[in-house]
């Protein structure tokens, strides 16, 4: 590490342990990784570090039903993140977890800073009136409190807002409130919480400062001024000002005990950001800064330094916490701030439609991987697409393989496979003696050189090595200022001039040509010089492809100082191997579960010839329905199978004691993380059957229509609210 290199600590949002990755944590885990590529490239220093955030109730109760301690929850969640972080190439130094023992004892001291500040304290206790559950004997958060919308009074809404009308209101307005969690009616108890005043004019004068002294996006620093000024409350009523932040939940919690205060626990929004720095921790306390850049500081000293710089990349819902609480938290507990907040936007699906499996927009990482389909076709993709804006982005199927194969294997691929056969059929593998920007002028360039005053990207030089160096000069900015798309534009234009001159110059032509060889190696010579620099300037987006041309080019790791330079005259190259691929109509289409076609009404002289699709089954007596044990089940927990497409895994609590396992062929319409914690009806006298990937104890109920391709759709049956697990349906 040189005195001149800059010393980046870079994080993503920390994803809850509560499930697996989705393509929005891809998509944003891709877009860090381009920039911190990008700067290693630049010789700088960068911790790029992760983890998983581990505490609250949702994870503390997902544990319970599934019969395990919260900590081998959030471990078996943690065993599933390396496959996609290796698959996707996401280069994080380090991915830790918001239970470790750093992020107890750090989100403790951030807290006592606040709490004893010589200039008067920012943690303050009030007793609130909150929803008690008399049965799991514990305050229940908004999200665990259900009831009857007191607007639109659409039943079985949570406890915050309505998803039917969107009215935002408190718990406490439910009519017929319930617990989510035992059915029962919740009591309202008082409880001591604590708070960490936002409203206090220190905090109100340094955010506002903070917030719009350019650390954030233009459209995100003006929309985040509006808070300061109005501010709408659970009952629609509006205040002026910051509010405070309640920062404490009641035991029974999995998370941090709060110092002083038994049975208070922080609220997971208060120790997740400090994961960040908890990773970084734990990072420096195993040596890896030390062997990864020969920085021998400790972590208190390198978060002390003036020149560290600190870099958050997160989605759009989250900005409250990282551009208000995080900030002010950092601050007035003596400690940096982040240098900048880079939020983006969402990921939708074919022109707009929000990400959903059952309508067929729906993007699992893991099996587009297992598709056998390319980790940098999606990269690309998404570079392609993305700006320093927070806007949505859009993931169209038909676009995506006309960028993939026309600009990667058209443009980028086509130059290697055009120019290598030549060098090594004809020339032994050895490029020309004389370099390629020595070459003479009616090899090294087909057209006139520009005028001063032309532009690169007017035309402009025409000269495919002159252009690569000016390319690689403005995309450096572009890279750092995170404008990707524009970077792989300016790269597929380098790719078309470099196309551009090998097909006037036509190897393939002079290579049947008696006394064309030297011509034939120059312009091949050039051609690949300037693939060398294209890669270079890929080389954040397509880190594996890279390293296979090194291979191929038999040069050292690129780095962005070998853009001024280029092949040493007489080179010897290496055999070349096929780089990527097409995308093939076949994988999109495996990739995406059609959508749901539209049923047509029918006519006004049509009878329906069954309900449902299908005749009734023959009658039956009572008896043979007796027969049939059908009880309440809970879903504890539910998963994804390994190689196959159609079933989810389901561990059900029907009340016996012990929970059930049990395949259900439900995966083209529901998401796991969907399921949990919601009642359904099984079949619990069938026998166990073995299955391929294990034993099914019994059989969900699922309603669908008797013509599967005309009404496509699953429904699993849920109970009315109040019914138990074990219930037996009569």
């Amino acid at each position: 590490m040189t005195s001149s290199a800059r010393k980046l600590f870079v994080t993503t949002a920390l994803p809850y342990a509560n499930g697996n990755f989705h393509i929005g944590h891809i998509m944003e885990y891709i877009q860090a990784d381009i920039w911190v590529r990008y700067q290693r490239m630049q010789g700088h220093a960068v911790n790029f570090v992760g983890a998983d955030d581990t505490h609250g109730a949702p994870i503390m109760i997902a544990a319970e039903k599934a019969g395990v301690t919260p900590q081998e929850f959030v471990a078996n969640i943690a065993a599933g993140r390396k496959q996609y972080l290796d698959g996707f190439h996401i280069s994080f130094d380090n991915w830790h977890s918001t239970d470790a023992p750093e992020n107890h004892e750090l989100a403790r001291q951030i807290y006592r800073d606040l709490r004893d500040r010589a200039d008067g304290s920012l943690i303050e206790v009030r007793t609130i009136e909150q929803f008690f559950d008399p049965e799991k004997n514990m305050f229940l958060p908004d999200r665990y409190i259900k009831g009857e919308c007191p607007k639109c009074h659409a039943k079985d809404q949570y406890g915050d807002n309505c998803e039917v009308c969107g009215t935002v209101y408190a718990p406490t307005d439910l009519i017929n409130p319930f617990s989510a969690l035992s059915g029962a009616k919740p009591e309202l108890k008082n409880s001591e919480h604590f708070f960490f005043k936002l409203s206090d004019p220190r905090c109100v004068e340094f955010l506002e400062k903070w917030t719009q002294d350019g650390k954030l996006q233009p459209e995100v620093a003006n929309k985040i001024k509006e808070w300061f000024t109005v501010r709408t409350n659970p009952d629609g009523t509006t205040s002026e000002g910051l509010g405070d932040w309640d920062i404490s939940r009641d035991a029974p919690y999995f998370g941090i005990e709060i110092p002083d205060a038994p049975g208070k626990y922080f609220y997971v929004w208060l120790d997740a950001p400090v994961g960040y720095l908890a990773s970084l921790k734990n990072w420096f306390d195993k040596g890896g800064p030390k062997a990864r850049h020969g920085d021998t500081r400790s972590f208190d000293d390198y978060m002390a330094a003036a020149d560290t710089e600190q870099y958050h990349f997160i989605g759009k819902d989250i900005v409250t916490f990282h551009t208000l609480f995080w900030p002010a938290m950092l601050h007035f507990s003596g400690r940096k701030t982040p240098d900048n907040v880079f939020v983006h936007g969402f990921l939708t699906v074919n022109n707009g439609e929000k990400m959903s499996k059952s309508r067929g927009t729906g993007l699992d990482p893991l099996k587009y991987l297992s598709l056998g389909m390319n980790a940098e076709w999606l990269r690309y993709y998404l570079a392609a697409k993305l700006s320093a804006r927070n806007e949505d982005i859009d993931f169209n199927a038909e676009d995506f393989m006309l960028r993939v194969n026309s600009d990667l294997i058209g443009k980028y691929v086509n130059i290697a496979s055009r120019c290598a056969k030549f060098i090594n059929e004809k020339f032994g593998g050895k490029l020309s003696g004389t370099l390629a920007s020595e070459l003479p002028d009616n090899i090294r360039a087909a057209f006139p050189a520009p005028k001063a005053t032309e532009e690169v990207g007017n035309r402009g030089p025409i000269n495919p090595l002159l252009k690569a160096a000016l390319v690689a000069n403005e995309i450096q900015a572009l890279y750092e200022a995170r404008e990707y798309g524009k970077a792989i534009r300016s790269v597929s234009e380098l790719l078309d001039t470099c196309n551009e001159y090998i097909d006037i110059h036509a190897p393939w032509v002079l290579a049947k040509q008696e006394g064309a060889e030297e011509r034939l190696l120059g312009v091949c010579t050039v051609a690949l010089n300037v693939f060398r620099i294209a890669t270079l300037c890929l080389k954040p987006v397509l880190p594996a492809t890279s390293k296979a041309v090194e291979t191929f080019l038999n040069i050292p790791e690129l780095e962005w100082k070998d853009a001024s330079t280029e092949l040493p005259a007489g080179h010897q190259i290496a055999a070349y191997g096929h780089l990527m691929k097409r995308v093939t109509a076949d994988q999109l289409e495996a990739l995406f579960e059609p959508p749901a076609p539209a049923t047509p009404a029918p006519a006004a002289t049509e009878t329906v010839a069954a309900p449902g699709g299908e005749e009734l089954a023959p009658t039956i007596g009572i008896d043979d329905f007796t027969k049939i044990d059908l009880r309440i089940a809970l879903i504890v927990n539910c998963e994804p199978v390994e190689g196959s497409t159609k079933l989810l895994r389901l561990t059900l609590d029907v009340g016996e004691g012990r929970t059930r396992n049990v395949f259900s062929g439900i995966a083209s319409a529901y998401k796991p993380e969907d399921l949990v914690g919601k009642h359904t009806v099984m079949v619990a006298n069938l026998a166990p059957r073995k299955m391929k990937f294990g034993i099914s104890e019994g059989m969900v109920l699922a309603a669908s229509h008797g013509d599967e391709k005309a009404n496509p759709g699953i429904y699993v049956l849920n109970p009315w609210p109040g019914a138990l697990p074990g219930m037996r349906v009569r």
